[in-house]
């Protein structure tokens, strides 16, 4: 099999981001590359469900990590002799749990883990190399969504052409590099930082500037000035959620840069397909971590004693500040939603 992650960035190899293999799954650290190429290695499940909430990995990194964590549940419970379908249940629950925001996508993904453990020990084979081939599975359907989403969207991108990005989504930062390198298109990144945990210029900026592009970082506070001076065309950002109501969960600071386009004329493309259990944005969970993260930057204080952090990790983007959805069956409005589902796409998960 020819794999959907060919011709990608170091970090976005599947072996590179979670793979489980005799029974541990080893996870790339996400909060110190690419200063330093690190895994955490965990050998029980619980650990992987601590690491995806202690932001080892994150963006779409979590959808790879967590089924690898049901490889490692079904290696347990095989060591165990017990009951594989009731301790792999359980294991699902309590690693699908272990970012709010984001649960749903994620259950989604732990819970189609278990009925492929019970045909492989029905078969005779073992259930966690089982779960690994499915998870691999599920990842090369899912770039190749994203490939398609890729080109939809370097469609968009004129050759040339200047796109500010937010944070880090991941696989689509690689597919859209890869099928603009393969146009042959010249195109300048200016990618926001994105504190605390600064995944733009570390991840975004890393991978963009591995695949050849021009690429520039700017403090999260430079957006507006950029825009306006330096002839942004396009504003792209990834999605942790595309509720059916039109509105897109994301990267806390994807707000304000909608914003700041809609008032200098720049379009707006969130990438990703909607999300069918997510019928209104009112029901999306908005997680909260430690407000500590934001008094300091990569481990160095940055602000006094007795002064307080607030750190929403996400926030929700209206509709009317969106151009256009860019889903794997082509750019849909954010009040149509429904038509993605009609013209057969099947949704993030």
């Amino acid at each position: 099999m020819e794999r959907e992650d060919r011709n990608l960035a170091f970090m976005l190899r599947y072996e590179n981001i979670a793979w489980y293999e005799d029974g541990k799954v080893r996870i790339l650290d996400r909060r110190i590359y690419p200063k330093e190429v690190s895994f955490v290695t965990c050998t029980r499940h619980e650990e992987v469900r601590d690491a995806v909430r202690d932001m080892v990995t994150q963006s779409a990194g979590p959808y790879t990590a967590v089924g690898m964590a049901m490889a490692l549940a079904a290696k347990e419970a095989m060591d165990r002799g017990g009951n594989m379908e009731e301790y792999l249940k359980k294991a699902s629950l309590l690693i699908s749990s272990a970012r709010p925001t984001t649960r749903k996508r994620m259950a989604a993904i732990t819970d189609s883990c278990i009925p492929v453990a019970l045909e492989a020990l029905k078969n005779g084979e073992r259930a966690d190399y089982a779960i690994r081939r499915h998870i691999v599975e599920l990842n090369d359907r899912r770039y190749g969504k994203i490939r398609r989403i890729s080109e939809y969207l370097a469609d968009r991108i004129p050759d040339g052409g200047t796109v500010m990005t937010q944070c880090f989504g991941e696989t689509i930062v690689g597919m859209m590099a890869d099928t603009l390198r393969k146009e042959g298109k010249r195109v300048k990144f200016f990618c926001p930082e994105t504190r605390p945990y600064f995944q733009g210029s570390r991840l975004t900026a890393t991978v963009l500037s591995e695949m050849g592009f021009d690429t520039t970082v700017i403090t999260d506070n430079m957006p507006a000035f950029v825009m306006e001076k330096e002839g942004v065309d396009l504003f792209t950002a990834a999605s942790d959620a595309i509720t059916m109501d039109g509105y897109v969960i994301n990267k806390v600071g994807t707000l304000q840069i909608s914003i700041v386009a809609s008032r200098y004329g720049v379009p707006v493309y969130i990438t990703g397909d909607p999300d069918r259990f997510h019928k209104d944005h009112r029901d999306v969970e908005i997680e909260f971590r430690n407000p500590q993260l934001c008094l300091s930057a990569m481990g160095v204080k940055t602000a006094g004693e007795g002064v307080k952090g607030y750190y929403p990790a996400f926030d929700i983007t209206p509709p009317d500040l969106i151009t256009g959805i860019v889903t794997d069956k082509g750019i849909y409005s954010p009040f149509n939603l429904d038509s993605y589902f009609l013209d057969g796409g099947e949704g993030e998960y």
